[in-house]
């Protein structure tokens, strides 16, 4: 027999989900099933998406109970002397904009030595944007519509 860990049955529960007849069922049981029938403690589609939105960077800490992502370091190979980390907070099990929070830090590399610079506002709210674009379009996607 095989064991299956946390995450695993998670994906095999919202995949069975999927794969369920396209019976028309009302928007209100379909968004209860999307929030409310999860083995993880936070949204799956909001997870999911920022799982997505920031596959390319390394990951150094995952917590789908508590809804927290945090990458590692990050080097956009087209701007060397830059680097940025994020922390990906979702923080409720419905799919709403004040559900995510994400936090960016950045460094420049100044003579061989990170150090420390602002992140614009703008880049962060477009991450957000990002990603719950992305969860809405799973959704739709999950509930046929």
């Amino acid at each position: 027999m095989i064991a299956l860990s946390r995450p695993m049955v998670a994906v095999a529960l919202v995949l069975s989900l999927a794969a369920c007849g396209k019976k028309a069922r009302p928007l209100v049981q379909a968004d209860l099933a999307a929030s409310k029938v999860t083995t993880i403690g936070v949204n799956a589609y909001l997870w999911r998406a920022a799982l997505d939105t920031i596959s390319f960077m390394p990951l150094v800490q995952t917590d789908s109970n508590g809804g927290v992502l945090v990458t590692d370091w990050y080097v956009n190979p087209n701007s060397p002397n830059e680097r940025m980390k994020l922390t990906i907070s979702v923080l409720d099990q419905d799919l709403r904009a004040d559900a995510l929070r994400v936090a960016a830090s950045r460094q420049i590399a100044q003579n061989g030595v990170w150090v420390d610079a602002p992140v614009q506002a703008a880049t962060v709210q477009k991450l957000e944007d990002i990603i719950l674009t992305k969860a809405r379009d799973l959704r739709r996607s999950a509930i046929g519509g």
